[in-house]
């Protein structure tokens, strides 16, 4: 009985996660919430809540420069609605510019994390790179 107790959750959990690599609402929204995480930590840094760590620091700029290649997929024709989306008709109507802004956020993170040898230099590079989310989310995200 345990075994198929397992069975079954491991199908359920690979369900899941089939369904939300199908669908690009879901998919932008956990590429979305791996961004929160990164700009959380890399906050706490900045602010002296946590040490300099330069493997952490990578990271953080790994994630955002990843998750600007990916978020340029994440918004075909038909995902406009649906899943509590916050994504902006303007993403459609000028997706020029939403990828020319994706690909500013995939600039900076790279330039910063490569200048990113200490604390100080941290601060500037995250700063720079976290006010592109501000300047897409104004444009580009509804507000709720």
């Amino acid at each position: 009985m345990i075994r198929v107790a397992l069975v079954a959750a491991c199908l359920t959990i690979g369900l899941s996660a089939v369904v939300a690599q199908t669908n690009p609402i879901v998919e932008r929204q956990n590429t979305m919430k791996s961004i929160g995480a990164a700009t959380r930590d890399g906050a706490a840094i900045a602010k002296g809540e946590a040490p300099f760590d330069a493997a952490k620091v990578q990271a953080i700029f790994k994630t955002y420069s990843d998750s600007a290649k990916k978020m340029a997929t994440l918004f075909p024709d038909g995902s406009q609605t649906g899943d509590k989306t916050t994504a902006a008709p303007k993403i459609w109507e000028d997706q020029a510019g939403f990828k020319a802004s994706l690909a500013k956020f995939d600039s900076e993170a790279s330039a910063a994390s490569a200048a990113a040898t200490d604390l100080a230099s941290f601060r500037t590079g995250f700063g720079n790179v976290t006010k592109n989310c501000g300047t897409c989310h104004e444009t580009y995200r509804v507000k709720r």
